[in-house]
């Protein structure tokens, strides 16, 4: 990277999603006088109250089960019903400004150990793992029937999560959504000018370089994307080789994945020693009707997103609105400045080692 990027205005481009960024290193120490957030939050291991909990009943009427490791339900208040009501013919199609579609899919909820002051970081190295393999079966019971499943954790009050108990949520969709249809063009494009699928080049890419590598094995690597939009962004790739799904990795490459989740959260908790935000998803190749021998999906390489919203403290968040909102994204710190910053972070979590967490 030219050394003046670090010092001066300057735009970078999402090749995923096609859009440009604007990146402002010099504004990263103006004085902040606005909105401080208020992150203190305890949280009990088990609240009977808790619709989360082992043993407790949910506003539907329904009772959790009593589970002892991950625990999978349909949501009882669900974005999309896989029984649509029939959407009017007038209303999608009277004008072409005034257009409406069919959409249809279920929503579930997934949490991830019953103990509610726990989250991915605090979790054991198998706890994590019977997350993965949870989510790979996901996939596969749900892969012939939706042709998007999106895996998403929000997680904190920050990123509007309405339940500290940690938890996932998966909707499948039985069309492919925007994000979804930008990443599918653009990923098709680069193959066909370029031959290798984006994101197996960028991994090899960036693998090389070293400049915005956070963390990295035998199967994975984790960068601040060169495009990044949120301080503290990241993207997980596979490093090793070409995969499709979550349905498609092997024992070992689940192995290394648990292993570099669990640091990645570590580090984004101690970077300002707190349970750190965000919003993160799987992002894989379309499942559905795309699963047929004639769909090529080769242009597509599996990958998770990381957007965390905090930006110089645990109190100071990013906020997209203004010129963000109606004309591009724009960030302070760079990409580079970002990755020195989480690679510096140690791999044991701040409260074991300060605070003596009880597990």
């Amino acid at each position: 990277m030219a050394a003046n990027l670090t010092e001066i205005p300057h735009r970078r481009f999402d090749p995923l999603l096609g859009e440009w960024i604007l990146v402002s290193p010099h504004r990263s120490q103006r004085p902040w006088k606005g909105q401080v957030e208020d992150v203190t939050e305890t949280v009990p291991r088990h609240d009977p109250s808790n619709p989360l909990c082992p043993g407790s009943t949910r506003a539907s009427g329904k009772v959790t089960e009593d589970y002892s490791s991950t625990y999978v339900f349909d949501n009882d208040f669900p974005a999309l019903l896989e029984t649509p009501g029939r959407v009017p013919v007038s209303t999608s199609s009277s004008h072409d400004l005034l257009q409406a579609a069919p959409a249809s899919g279920k929503c579930q909820v997934m949490c991830f150990h019953p103990w509610s002051d726990v989250s991915l970081p605090l979790m054991s190295h198998e706890e994590i793992l019977d997350v993965i393999k949870k989510w790979i079966e996901i996939v596969s019971e749900n892969s012939r029937r939706h042709t998007w499943i999106q895996i998403f954790e929000n997680k904190g009050q920050m990123m509007g999560c309405s339940n500290p108990h940690p938890h996932c949520q998966v909707w499948c969709t039985d069309f492919l959504p925007h994000i979804a249809i930008l990443e599918e063009r653009h990923q098709r494009e680069y193959v066909r000018d370029h031959v290798s699928p984006m994101l197996v080049e960028y991994a090899q890419l960036e693998s090389s370089v070293q400049d915005r590598v956070v963390l990295q094995n035998d199967s994975w690597i984790v960068v601040v994307p060169y495009w990044a939009k949120w301080p503290f962004e990241t993207l997980l790739m596979p490093l090793s080789r070409h995969i499709l799904r979550l349905t498609d990795l092997t024992t070992d490459e689940q192995q290394d994945l648990a292993e570099i989740m669990k640091k990645l959260l570590t580090k984004y908790d101690n970077l300002f020693q707190t349970s750190f935000p965000y919003s993160m998803g799987w992002h894989g190749a379309p499942t559905g009707s795309y699963l047929n021998q004639e769909c090529d999906c080769n242009h597509w390489q599996l990958h998770a997103h990381y957007y965390p919203p905090l930006l110089r403290s645990a109190t100071v968040k990013k906020f997209m609105v203004g010129f963000e909102m109606l004309a591009e994204c724009q960030r302070d710190i760079t990409a580079e400045q970002a990755a020195i910053k989480l690679r510096a972070q140690p791999d044991v979590h701040h409260t074991l080692i300060h605070e003596g967490y009880d597990r």
